[in-house]
């Protein structure tokens, strides 16, 4: 008999990220289980919070003078299994987390909120009317609920039919109406059209066969855009049900979920659990306990679907994997990745990731033979691959064309509005202009909070931040010189948008980014809109660059091509690489021939030139190499220390003094190299400074775990003032 629990509370001070002992009371001795969410007394005031048990013992070594005792289990069954705990004891090492932090991702918010099913009475007939009730006004009622029992609560039955509430809640007294209460539903029940099943390809029946019959659990599926890879999912989705195994498929994107969701409801039915950040904390409750409850096999959703609790996983797997989406920004900074590795090893299921650009760090291990390989180089039934011109605009400049539009692409807009075809144009940038500065004195418009420029919205007249999403009007005059020549530089996706319109005024247009997704299914209405050809020309940032596929598109126009090369980051040529490809590859789906026309800069650029080409080997040959000589990632890990303050002088102090703390005490370390301290390259968001060590070399657990514990402790008495966060990439901790 487990006599004690060992649990973690529900409270994030760091100090308290250690495993408290209770003693478990009689009345719950043989019920209570790992994994239960429980109620204890904490502190010297004996407050009540929640805690989760991790573990069960029937001894216990240590003397604890007035042990406490579990006040109560919280729920009917366990909210964390016992893969789950594993799997949180790795995450705090791999991730250097709390134990709070990674349960908080494994169980939805709303849970530990207190959300429960949704319930509401629906009205039944009872008795017969009898008596001065059997009158008109009272018959008329009683006949409809009758016709219509279990299907109207009484608010929406007088709102809808426009019948008196007094009179409902007089049949309801009298029993003449009978109130029962019954769960809602909160998740998506729409019908969707059937997605027939269609024959594998050899290329795609041999990875099939590779994937189902090898002993391996670990697979890259290498497959050009339009090789069919979403088919070879489905297929072994279906292989898994066969089992009665179930499965877990991520996108990167929640665009790209609609898709997914059409596809796989389209075959497998409407009993598949979606799950991703935009539903609501009732929606994300019911979709979970849709899981734990084993009602459904397969789930889709964006990177916190990773967690879902499924019971006898078969396979996971991982569409776009070369998307930076599966990143948390926030801690534990997890990659959904990594958490599918770690699962697939815990529970001995089937990991597939896909991609047509691989992340140079899963290619390269996929060449150690960590991942077995699959290579697809071919699209399906034969399509061909758009053809790609690279247009120089230094060429267009000096020949006058100011516009955004080189003449090639505006020439080829107007051929394929005129042939009824669709046209997708890429800018990873939204707003009508990337920042606003005064022409006579160079000042620029910068956020109060951030250390960033505002981007000016034509739509609404605002500068805004895309850091903290403070918004300001416009001025009519520069604040440092009392001009009046305040000019918009740049172009973000709503200037593009303004363009088109202007040129093309007949072409039906829509946009997706962040400023036109906000609203609830916006990107479901947004992709179907384009899908059922409603618009002509759909114009969106990354979001539009991967995953989607529209048999239609017969040209594909990718602005300022140049624009992710110049990012502050080891990794810019490529995602540079990585964006081109993808969004080449919305191109020509179907059976008309696709063009793309790549608009920059830097068309001599090796990373532009191999994605013209569609040339990965080319691209990773050359990037590996460049990383190699660089001692970058995959053949180092880089620690980044990242400190934050609103008071900036010492936020300097604490950040200098720890470089030099760490500095010596990691003099023993020769390979590992200290960069810093120095402000962060956004120095300073939300009305925090931000400043910065990067330690880079081979980083094991062991050093990891010092260094954490190093700058914890330096920060021990200004920790209130000055917040820490620590991030490890690529995390090489398994």
């Amino acid at each position: 008999m487990f006599n004690y629990a060992k649990v973690i509370v529900n409270n994030s001070s760091i100090k308290l990220d250690r495993l408290f002992t209770y003693k478990v009371p009689d009345e719950l001795l043989g019920k209570l289980q790992i994994g239960h969410r429980v109620k204890v007394p904490f502190g010297k005031g004996n407050r009540k919070l929640d805690a989760f048990v991790l573990d069960l013992e029937e001894y216990i070594k240590e003397d604890i003078k007035n042990i406490k005792y579990i006040d109560k289990i919280c729920d009917r069954y366990p909210m964390l299994t016992v893969n789950n705990i594993k799997l949180i004891k790795q995450m705090k090492v791999k991730y250097l987390c709390t134990y709070l932090e990674a349960i908080k991702v494994i169980i939805p918010p709303g849970i530990i909120k207190g959300v429960k099913h949704k319930v509401e009475n629906f009205l039944f007939t009872g008795k017969r009317l009898e008596g001065k009730y059997n009158k008109e006004n009272y018959m008329s009622i009683y006949n409809f609920v009758r016709n219509n029992e279990g299907i109207y609560n009484k608010s929406k039955l007088s709102k809808e039919k426009g019948l008196s509430l007094s009179s409902i809640n007089t049949l309801i007294k009298h029993e003449f109406l009978i109130q029962r209460s019954k769960i809602i539903n909160r998740y998506n029940e729409k019908k969707y059209n059937d997605y027939k099943e269609v024959m594998l390809n050899s290329n795609q029946s041999l990875a099939l066969y590779k994937i189902i019959n090898s002993k391996d659990i670990k697979f890259l599926i290498h497959g050009v855009t339009g090789s069919g890879k979403t088919e070879i999912y489905m297929h072994i989705v279906k292989k898994m049900m066969e089992k009665d195994k179930d499965s877990i498929i991520l996108v990167p994107e929640i665009s790209l979920t609609p898709q997914m969701v059409e596809r796989f409801k389209g075959r497998f039915g409407t009993n598949i659990a979606v799950f991703h950040s935009k539903l609501s904390d009732g929606e994300r409750y019911d979709e979970w306990m849709r899981v734990k409850e084993g009602k459904v096999k397969v789930a889709i959703g964006a990177r916190s679907a990773v967690f879902l609790p499924f019971k006898n996983l078969g396979a996971i797997i991982v569409d776009e994997e070369h998307e930076s989406s599966y990143k948390s920004d926030s801690d534990p900074k997890y990659n959904a990745k990594e958490i599918a590795e770690l699962r697939a090893l815990n529970e001995g299921c089937k990991i597939v990731l896909g991609s047509a650009t691989p992340s140079l760090d899963t290619y390269y291990r996929s060449k150690k033979r960590e991942f077995n390989l699959i290579n697809i180089d071919k699209r399906i039934d034969g399509v061909d691959m758009p053809e790609i011109i690279v247009e120089d605009m230094r060429e267009e400049l000096i020949s006058g064309n100011k516009s955004i539009f080189s003449r090639k692409l505006y020439s080829e807009i107007k051929e394929r509005l005129i042939k009824k075809e669709q046209i997708i144009l890429f800018l990873n940038r939204r707003g009508f202009s990337t920042f606003v500065s005064c022409r006579k004195c160079g000042y620029v418009f910068k956020c109060d909070k951030c250390d960033i420029s505002l981007t000016y919205h034509n739509n609404s007249n605002f500068l805004k931040c895309h850091y903290c999403g403070s918004v300001k009007k416009v001025p009519k005059t520069c604040p440092k010189c009392g001009s009046k020549y305040v000019k918009y530089f740049g172009v973000g996706t709503e200037k593009v948008e303004s363009e088109i319109k202007r040129c093309f005024s007949d072409a039906k247009v829509i946009r997706m980014d962040l400023d036109t997704t906000r609203k609830k299914n916006s990107y479901e209405k947004i992709y179907n809109d384009f899908k059922m050809g409603k618009a002509d020309i759909l114009i969106g940032t990354q979001m539009i660059a991967k995953g989607l596929d529209f048999k239609n598109v017969t040209l594909v126009g990718v602005l300022a091509a140049d624009m992710s090369l110049n990012l502050p980051d080891y990794r810019s040529a490529e995602k540079t690489f990585q964006l081109i490809t993808q969004v080449s590859g919305r191109s020509g789906r179907g059976s008309k021939k696709g063009k793309v026309i790549i608009q920059t800069y830097n068309p001599d650029n090796y990373s532009i030139i191999a994605a013209s080409k569609g040339d990965y080997k080319d691209f990773y040959d050359k990037e590996i190499k460049i990383r190699e000589d660089m001692r970058y990632p995959p053949f180092t890990t880089l620690f980044l220390i990242n400190l934050s303050s609103k008071y900036e002088n010492k936020l300097i102090k604490k950040a200098q003094s720890i470089g030099i703390i760490l500095k010596n005490k990691l003099s023993s370390y020769k390979d590992l190299n200290i960069l810093g301290p120095c402000p962060s390259p956004l120095s300073k968001i939300k009305e925090k400074y931000r400043w910065q060590i990067v330690i880079k070399g081979n980083i094991n657990y062991h050093i990891a775990e010092n260094i954490k514990k190093m700058v914890y402790s330096l920060l021990e008495h200004v920790y209130n003032d000055i917040r820490v966060s620590m991030d490890i990439n690529p995390n090489s901790l398994l």
